[in-house]
């Protein structure tokens, strides 16, 4: 099969003028906060993937199907209904984290978040930190 067309690409478009553009003020304050957080864990600097979600570092997957392709490690996107962490294994091994948290709700791999008010970043950063060891174990650099 070999590599698919994918939507979300990494851009060259300008993490900082998207976070400015953010409408929702307290959305757009907290995209600030997260982008700080965020590459001080991960150690890699942001990135646009798409038009709406900033990544931390790449990896390339390949399916037993054959479709391949790379995606972020590690980012977050600042939407309208609520702010979208992907974190692919940062909860998985212990889900009891996700207790500590706050206010959040989970999808596949993904936290949802209405404000970082609601959540405690500490637990948040120790949620990141667990999804490197995952990444990195998953797919190594």
């Amino acid at each position: 099969m070999g590599k698919a067309t994918l939507k979300t690409q990494e851009t060259e478009a300008d993490v900082n003028a998207f976070i400015d553009a953010v409408e929702n003020n307290t959305r757009r304050e907290d995209a600030k906060t997260l982008l700080g957080l965020m590459g001080r864990v991960t150690g890699y600097l942001p990135k646009m993937w798409g038009p709406s979600i900033i990544g931390f570092g790449e990896y390339h997957y390949v399916y037993d199907s054959g479709r391949e392709g790379d995606m972020l490690r590690h980012g977050f996107s600042p939407r309208k209904a609520n702010m979208v962490l992907y974190i692919s294994g940062g909860f998985k091994e212990d889900p009891t984290i996700l207790d500590r948290l706050g206010k959040h709700k989970i999808g596949k791999s993904c936290l949802y978040i209405n404000k970082l008010a609601d959540i405690d970043l500490r637990v948040l950063e120790e949620i990141l930190e667990r999804d490197i060891v995952y990444m990195n174990d998953k797919y190594p650099l």
